[in-house]
């Protein structure tokens, strides 16, 4: 049960009269609510002066898949204690019902089910109602088309017919055209709309998304369009916080591009938000706010277009905020979303420090669509970039450069289409897991006995590689979720993972161990819609058979399941943290969340502190060049030398108050908040590290050549709001495979950083080398006078001859990894025969007690006295070479990922687009190792007794 609030009511007039819905949908895909979520969300929907909750979780059991079948007592005692507890707090419950995926609207037996569903459901004390015709095919049944005159007409009749057989109550509707860019062939001149406005009773309420399925902004003109047609003002169904599309992005920031000014204008609103319950404060607090208000206090959000980042990052405040647009003092009655935001986050961070427990592995709950990592495909700018992006079209077409310098491009007006040729293969999608939210207070049940009952068609795709190279076409799309076991009660995870691998699997078969895959959810309908979050679920039909027409860039692969949460009594069958383990480091803070909610902003804005990462880094990247001479000629004292410092400082402390964040929030007393959030913050704290890292190396390196600047991003391949963005903004073209990674399972507030290597650090590298050296053990038969031996062997030569190619990462106490690398093989080759080896040779020479030592040092010494007579590998495509190792302590998978992340950048900064690695052919865990971060085996460049791998990027 939730935590009782004694919660003060918020006077709304807006709603008081009864004319004006503002509340809450429970509308997304994926892992509904719980029950007792649902009962918290009616406190503070109280408290902020709201009055309307409807609830529409398209994969709950009942709302849609098994729309026909009533209620359980169990499942009806959950559905009543939550209608009582929302009149408790003077929220109207609305019911709503799906049956647009398979109804035959001229059957009376459907029609006959329908009404008893829904007069159960009013016998559990429900007084309002909903009907969901979204995310349907738009084609009647053949029976339909018999007794129908159209599509509309036949919903129109069934929801007239509902209505009227429920006596009137409060009734919703939301149509199959929710949209304008749905509407065929537009708002004014769409039949299905102008017949829905003629002939549905004028007490029901209409919903409606507005321009597009998740609309940046919503005018007067256009409400007053949509208006004229339904011949009533729209309810709006706000998708702007909704997130069910993209398991990499969760929004945080306030309320906007919704002037007060509309609210005479509207029904009412309600927010379709985050799939996580706890992230969704500042989204449901700010609407709230914004409800209250009936003057617009922010100028006209149509000018925000023509401002660049640069100068919009000028007007902003030591915190990120944008002083300039926020006024000193507002009045009761006006809105502005910043000061909304600030708000928000004071009432939000009290909550962090409510004790709530969390079980189990961290799960997204966002539905996981498992798509063929094909690079070849059309691709967008799924985000924003304050670079050049690059949008694709299909196969025989041009490659077209779009130039961003003003403000960020809109997600939702940049696509592509995709052509399928004859050339295809068929995926075969499994059907999606069957959730039940009403058996359980505090969690939600998948039951594998419950058969699905929306049979899935198989998917065209052409199957392609990077090189066109066919791939294998027997592969097969799992969903990874925690299902209940009906023999045992035992949990279990099925594999997620492709069912036939290629020859690409060092890539692509993301660290073997691995359970589940996470894959952002690729959901759009039509290619004018790359970002619809109310798709037909993809275990539907009309999803499988349209997705291949959708401009979605590649899904970005993760790791992490789509498990559910499981409540106290199943602590036994699942990991669970230990939260003494963690040391407090201070607690949250107000800038800490406004550093979160800058950093996870809008579908369509990054935040201040966000577009400041952004900027920073790009142009210490671009402004690289003024640090080379300095580094060369020791002269620092230029002002544009001393600025690049500067700023560099300034994106060191931003990764700072990064870290902080995420240790703060790591260790807070809400679990529960903290595993909707975690993911989400230790991905982008990795990105920001990582960043950090490479500026570091930029201001170290004495190297550093402009190669890199002619290297174009590949924007299909991430996704993901800011995070991605900064990933975009690292210079290594074909390492996109080393962004997939499996978060933790548990909360750790532990952080990582990577730096450069420094000359003080050569005995803890040592250290790392020696107790790894052996196929990723200790050689621990080494006498003493030999301890550094295999050090000198694999790592001593970069150390002294190559020391800006060598980077170290530490943990809070130690360094526990090291990379290194040579841009040039051969020449490091020749300066090692006339600098390293001489030395070695002296320091180990060969002598008969020699052969009393283990195998591996004695190939180690004849390594030295052989060396130039060693076959090496001398190839064009591959010509570094490099060597990472890591203690086996680090369990985090992403480490070794963002290590070598950054060294390949610093190679292609080089002038390198390629690196090779050997290994002794019995090595099995060095091979494993290096097969994770995506190098392949080079039959090419075969040396007897030795593997040869090596990627390009």
């Amino acid at each position: 049960m939730a935590d009782t609030l004694n919660l003060p009511v918020a006077e709304n007039l807006n709603t008081k009269n009864g004319n004006f819905i503002c509340g809450v949908v429970e509308g997304f895909y994926g892992r509904p609510w719980t029950t007792e979520q649902r009962k918290d969300l009616f406190q503070k929907m109280k408290k902020w002066g709201m009055e309307s909750y409807v609830y529409a979780p398209k994969d709950d059991y009942k709302h849609r898949a098994y729309w026909r079948e009533l209620y359980t007592v169990e499942e009806a005692e959950h559905l009543t204690s939550l209608i009582t507890a929302a009149r408790d707090q003077n929220v109207t419950f609305y019911y709503a019902l799906s049956p647009g995926l398979d109804i035959t609207y001229s059957n009376s037996k459907e029609i006959l089910a329908l009404k008893r569903k829904l007069e159960q459901v009013s016998q559990f004390g429900c007084v309002a109602f909903a009907l969901l015709f979204d995310d349907i095919e738009p084609e009647m049944s053949e029976a339909d088309k018999e007794v129908f005159q159209s599509f509309a007409h036949a919903q129109v009749s069934v929801t007239n017919e509902i209505y009227q057989h429920l006596n009137q109550p409060k009734f919703l509707v939301c149509p199959t055209q929710y949209c304008a860019t749905r509407a065929i062939p537009n708002v004014s001149n769409s039949e299905y709309l102008n017949t829905l406005g003629s002939k549905l009773a004028l007490e029901i309420d209409i919903m409606w998304t507005g321009p597009k399925v998740i609309s940046r902004l919503l005018t007067k003109e256009s409400i007053q369009e949509i208006t004229d047609v339904l011949r009533r003002p729209p309810v709006i169904w706000d998708n702007l916080h909704a997130n069910d599309y993209d398991q990499k992005r969760v929004f945080l920031g306030p309320y906007s591009g919704r002037s007060p000014d509309l609210i005479p204008k509207l029904r009412g609103v309600l927010t379709n938000p985050n799939c996580e319950y706890g992230a969704n404060f500042i989204a449901i607090h700010t609407l709230a706010q914004w409800s209250r208000c009936n003057v617009d206090g922010q100028r006209d959000l149509t000018l925000n277009d023509t401002v660049s980042a640069d100068i919009k990052l000028e007007t902003e405040t030591e915190d990120g905020l944008l002083g300039e647009d926020v006024p000193t003092t507002l009045s009761p009655n006006m809105y502005h979303p910043r000061q909304a935001l600030r708000n928000a986050i004071r009432e939000w961070l009290p909550e962090f420090e409510r004790h709530k427990a969390a079980w189990g592995p961290i799960a997204k709950p966002q539905p996981v669509v498992a798509i063929v990592p094909v690079p070849i495909i059309p691709s967008i700018n799924t985000c924003m970039s304050l670079t050049t992006t690059t949008t694709t079209t299909s196969v025989g077409t041009t490659t077209t450069p779009i130039v961003n310098t003003t403000q960020l491009q809109a997600l939702a007006e940049v696509c592509s289409t995709v052509s399928v040729s004859a050339n295809e293969s068929l995926i075969n999608p499994l059907p999606g897991p069957v959730m039940n939210s009403l058996v359980s207070e505090t969690k939600v049940i998948c039951n594998e006995s419950i058969p699905n009952p929306i049979t899935p068609a198989p998917i065209p795709v052409k199957v392609v590689s990077a090189d066109n190279t066919p791939l294998p076409t027997n592969l097969t799309i799992l969903n990874g979720v925690i299902f209940k076991d009906k023999e045992n009660g035992a949990f279990k995870v099925p594999a997620d993972d492709l069912s036939t691998k290629t020859d690409a699997d060092s890539i692509k078969d993301e660290m073997n161990t691995d359970p589940t895959t996470d894959v952002s959810n690729e959901s759009s309908l039509s290619p004018s819609e790359p970002m619809d979050c109310n798709s037909t679920p993809n275990i539907s039909p009309a999803h499988i058979g349209k997705i291949i027409g959708s401009s979605e860039d590649v899904a970005m692969s993760e790791t992490s399941g789509s498990s559910m949460v499981v409540e106290n009594n199943d602590i036994n069958q699942m990991q669970v943290e230990n939260m003494n383990d963690n040391k407090r480091k201070g607690q949250l803070t107000v800038e800490d969340l406004q550093l979160l909610s800058d950093l996870f902003y809008l579908p369509f804005e990054h935040g201040g502190q966000g577009l400041q990462l952004l900027q920073e880094f790009n142009w210490l990247k671009s402004n690289a060049q003024l640090v080379i001479s300095a580094n060369q000629n020791t002269d620092t004292s230029q002002p544009e030398i001393q600025e690049w410092f500067e700023r560099a400082a300034k994106m060191n402390e931003m990764t700072q108050s990064v870290n902080k964040l995420f240790e703060h929030l790591s260790i807070c007393n809400n679990r529960e908040l903290l595993y909707d959030l975690y993911s989400y913050v230790w991905d982008i704290r990795g990105v920001v590290s990582l960043l950090n890292s490479y500026i570091k190396w930029l201001g170290f390196s004495k190297g550093w050549k402009e190669t890199f600047m002619s290297g174009e991003q590949e924007p299909w391949v991430f996704r993901g709001g800011l995070t991605a963005d900064l990933q975009r903004l690292i210079p290594v073209d074909s390492g996109n495979d080393l962004f997939v990674y499996k978060a933790p399972d548990i909360p750790t507030s532990r952080v990582y950083t990577i730096r450069p290597y420094n000359c003080q650090d050569e005995a803890q590298v040592y250290s790392v080398c020696t107790r790894t050296c052996k196929n990723g053990l200790e050689d621990i038969e080494l006498p003493v006078k030999f301890k550094n031996l295999h050090a000198d062997r694999f790592v001593g030569a970069f150390l002294t001859l190559l020391p800006e190619f060598c980077m170290v990462v530490e943990d809070d106490t130690e360094i526990v990894g090291f990379v290194c690398a040579a841009p040039d093989y051969k020449k490091f080759r020749a300066k090692q025969e006339v600098s390293w080896i001489p030395e070695m040779c002296g320091k180990y020479p060969q002598s008969e007690e020699n052969k009393d030592l283990s195998k591996l040092a004695q190939e180690s010494i004849a390594v030295f006295h052989e060396f130039a007579d060693e076959i090496y590998v001398s190839s064009p495509t591959h010509p570094s070479t490099m060597i990472c190792s890591l203690l086996p302590s680090v369990l985090d998978q992403s480490v070794s990922k963002r290590l070598v992340t950054c060294l390949l950048a610093a190679l292609r900064a080089n002038g390198s687009f390629g690196v090779h690695v050997i290994m002794n052919s019995t090595d099995s865990y060095t091979h494993a190792f290096y097969g994770k971060l995506g190098f392949i085996e080079n039959s090419h460049e075969a040396i007897k007794g030795k593997i040869v791998m090596g990627r390009t990027f």
